[in-house]
């Protein structure tokens, strides 16, 4: 399959992509060197694929802290730029919020969304919620391996406070995955991330956000993909006191899945997910 890559400059970052495979028009808003590594082969056949950087992970010399908005404005303004049409709007963990609000603000060029290992939001309750399945969780082996991991987490910050996002993601491992020693490493290698960006965002905007405000704008089937180990977000369960307010929303739990299951259980999350689709043309 042939690929294409390039960068879009846009308010003074340089926003990568990366066009693959064949088949529906869909952009998956996040890391253009991350996600690309998560999505199965046999899904290249299903979709054309366009990984998308935004400005938390954009080189650029700004020091302005951008909003949502920004965020969605980019996606759009990228959408035009590369000529891709109507898109599946795809957003993984704290991109889920970025391309439902992507879908609200510019319904006319979505088609479907699909939303992977997304909370209902990052409020104090969502995480004491996942604290919890997590203390409730039999598995002390696990726990051990994440209380090695965040002893060392201090002094990794200190070292490479540059990488504070990947440090993060890669020492709470025991949360994100359901082989708790999973090496995610490679995942993260050549990614740049902007620490002002990302700590407005994950730490404000999407600990207040309101996933279900304007939903009424948004008449467009969406996915909703949930690993039953994931504990880095709110649980599955507190999805069911809001989900009545989607229009059109389908929820798999995948169980032997973290934060990842597209990467956690690549063939029933194909499966699951193009079994959707076909119903959802």
């Amino acid at each position: 399959m042939t690929m294409q890559t390039g960068t879009i400059n846009r308010d003074g970052y340089a926003l990568c992509f990366q066009i693959e495979g064949e088949g529906i028009p869909a952009l998956v808003i996040g890391s253009s060197y991350f996600y690309p590594k998560t999505f199965s082969e046999n899904l290249r056949k299903t979709f054309q694929f366009t990984f998308l950087d935004h400005r938390g992970f954009a080189k650029t010399d700004s020091e302005t802290i951008c909003e949502l908005k920004d965020i969605v404005d980019d996606i759009e303004y990228c959408r035009k730029k590369l000529q891709l049409g109507q898109i599946t709007i795809i957003g993984h963990s704290g991109h889920g919020y970025m391309a439902l609000e992507y879908a609200k603000s510019y319904p006319d060029s979505v088609n479907r969304v699909i939303l992977i290992g997304m909370g209902t939001n990052h409020s104090a309750e969502g995480h004491q919620a996942a604290e919890q399945a997590f203390a409730d969780s039999v598995c002390p082996n696990r726990k051990k391996h994440l209380q090695k991991k965040l002893e060392k987490l201090p002094q990794e910050l200190s070292e490479h406070p540059e990488k504070k996002f990947i440090t993060f993601c890669l020492s709470n491992g025991a949360r994100s995955w359901y082989d708790y020693t999973y090496d995610a490493t490679f995942l993260w290698e050549n990614v740049h991330t902007n620490n002002a960006v990302m700590d407005h965002l994950w730490g404000e905007v999407f600990r207040d956000i309101d996933v279900t405000k304007d939903l009424e704008k948004l008449d467009k089937p969406v996915f909703l993909a949930l690993g039953r180990y994931d504990y880095l977000v709110s649980p599955p369960h507190m999805w069911n006191s809001i989900r009545h307010k989607f229009q059109d929303i389908t929820l798999r739990i995948f169980e032997r899945s973290g934060h990842t299951p597209q990467l956690e259980e690549p063939e029933l999350f194909d499966q699951e997910l193009i079994h959707w689709l076909e119903h959802k043309k």
